[in-house]
């Protein structure tokens, strides 16, 4: 049979009966037809006589045959003979993540979930050495049975003619596109895939926090870990889907449709026929399909009869120890001779207060003077992680006094209550030339901070101190005047750090 000759009703093997055409392109059709034998629906590729890379799709399709994991569409038969070539796979009927993206952004630990199943099955992909190097939010799909499927595994490349010096790092990396898609409902890659282009900061891909409002600070980290190859919050840039599937491990997996009759109460769990754990939801997890999940706290330990035998013994013990250190102290202060009390009163000096950390509830980029009103929110944590290699930084401005676009920029701190502030060390790394300023107050409001400290030609370790006793629950580091950075100006911090007045 020509190639030529391929059009609705043609019968491929004597068995697969092309029905609909679905989509054209390249010299390579895709066809909805059926398996007369096991009356079933399935995906039919078919190739213009003049497709130059019939073969290799062919080999590309028997690899991928080889693989059981469930959540990669199953490929059935691929043959190049008697001037046919086709490919024959699993047809597969649901929601793809490019649909679920119809209205916006999804919940982000739904999002996640899906991409995180995603990213365990092209794991076991890789490991047998196999790639996708497509992935796109139409590939990836929530199926009508509750489950996950990834689309054209090795296919779609050698259909294409996609190839890589690094394919793992480049489907690490199309892992993290659809993390982002998920979590933004925007694109961020080179090609129209039918959603709206990822926003840009200096030229920068704009992070999914500073897109959408609400993204948990651990999936906008993982996010630039695999799609910008940065490392985050102190982890390394995510260089493998093994490396993604790892990262994303701990988020709740949305339930399959229920397959058992079984009352809801018995909560019982379905395996994967391979034990991938496609279906396995942890203890934890509810067993209804959908997007709502919650936690259940573990149980409360149980105290035994021994337990609460030695805790008795234990205040008891304390007890008797308080009871004889408090008579010694008062015969010793009742037999010592005034006038020696007295002097050495006199002659010892008051023991010194040592300052002690106060830990922030939480860090943001404050930018009042902006026209958005955000300076970098997405990675002010990282200034309070107690980690010294990451950092909270402004934009890049066109001179030190911030581009003469306003006054000053900052990281404000919210320490959950007022609080006595002793001083604060603030870590702005190498380059000089910073002037920062200390605000304190009782509102996150510029006019409500006032300026209690300030270091001029700044950098390294700087301590600022107030002069007089300061009290407030806001704490704000202002840059005034920002260093050097590659050829513009733009201020760090590394860490900061609050003491209070301590007790005597």
């Amino acid at each position: 049979m020509s190639m030529s000759t391929v059009e609705p009703g043609t019968r491929l093997a004597d068995r697969f009966r092309l029905e609909d055409r679905v989509h054209e392109s390249g010299g390579a059709t895709l066809w909805k037809a059926l398996d007369e034998i096991l009356a079933r629906p399935v995906a039919v590729h078919t190739f213009a006589p003049d497709f130059p890379r019939v073969q290799e799709v062919v080999t590309a399709a028997r690899l991928a045959s080889r693989l059981t994991d469930p959540r990669l569409t199953q490929v059935f038969d691929a043959a190049d003979e008697d001037g046919t070539a086709y490919v024959v796979s699993e047809w597969v009927s649901g929601d793809s993540l490019l649909d679920l993206l119809e209205s916006g952004p999804i919940e982000p630990e739904r999002g996640a979930a899906l991409v995180a199943e995603a990213a365990e099955a092209l794991a076991h992909a890789h490991a047998a050495g196999l790639t996708h190097l497509h992935l796109t939010p139409g590939r990836l799909v929530w199926t009508s049975g509750g489950t996950v499927k990834l689309l054209g595994l090795a296919v779609d490349a050698a259909i294409l003619d996609l190839s890589s010096d690094e394919p793992a790092r480049e489907d690490a990396e199309g892992l993290g596109r659809l993390l982002y898609a998920a979590l933004t409902g925007h694109w961020p890659g080179d090609f129209d895939c039918g959603l709206p282009s990822a926003p840009l900061d200096d030229g920068r891909i704009c992070t999914p926090r500073q897109v959408t409002a609400g993204v948990p600070g651990y999936l906008d980290a993982i996010t630039c870990r695999a799609l910008l190859q940065e490392p985050r919050r102190g982890q390394p840039p995510l260089a493998t889907p093994a490396d993604v599937a790892e990262a994303l491990a701990e988020v709740p997996r949305p339930a399959p449709a229920p397959v058992t009759t079984a009352p809801p109460a018995l909560n019982l769990r379905s395996e994967a026929p391979d034990g991938l754990g496609v279906s396995t939801m942890p203890p934890h997890m509810p067993s209804h399909m959908g997007p709502q999940m919650t936690m259940v706290p573990p149980p409360r330990p149980q105290t035994g009869t021994a337990s609460k035998i030695l805790l008795t013994v234990i205040v008891l013990l304390v007890m008797a120890a308080v009871g004889v250190g408090a008579w010694t102290v008062g015969k010793n202060l009742g037999n010592t001779p005034r006038g020696v009390a007295q002097s050495d009163s006199a002659a010892s000096p008051s023991p010194s207060r040592k300052p002690v950390t106060v830990k922030p509830v939480s860090a943001t980029g404050f930018d009042p003077l902006g026209s958005d009103r955000a300076e970098k929110p997405e990675i002010a944590p990282l200034a309070i992680d107690g980690k010294p290699s990451t950092d909270w930084h402004t934009d890049s401005y066109s001179s030190a006094d911030l581009g003469r676009l306003k006054d000053g920029v900052g990281l404000i701190l919210d320490m959950g209550k007022p609080v006595s502030v002793a001083d604060v060390v603030v870590s702005l790394g190498d380059a000089g030339g910073s002037t920062v300023q200390l605000k304190v107050g009782d509102a996150a409001e510029l006019s409500s901070l006032k300026t209690v400290a300030e270091k001029k030609g700044a950098s390294g370790s700087v301590t600022l101190t107030p002069e007089k006793a300061t009290t407030g629950q806001y704490v704000l580091i202002w840059f005034t005047r920002l260093p050097s950075y590659n050829g513009q100006y733009r201020g760090t911090i590394y860490e900061v750090t609050v003491h209070s007045p301590g007790s005597a």
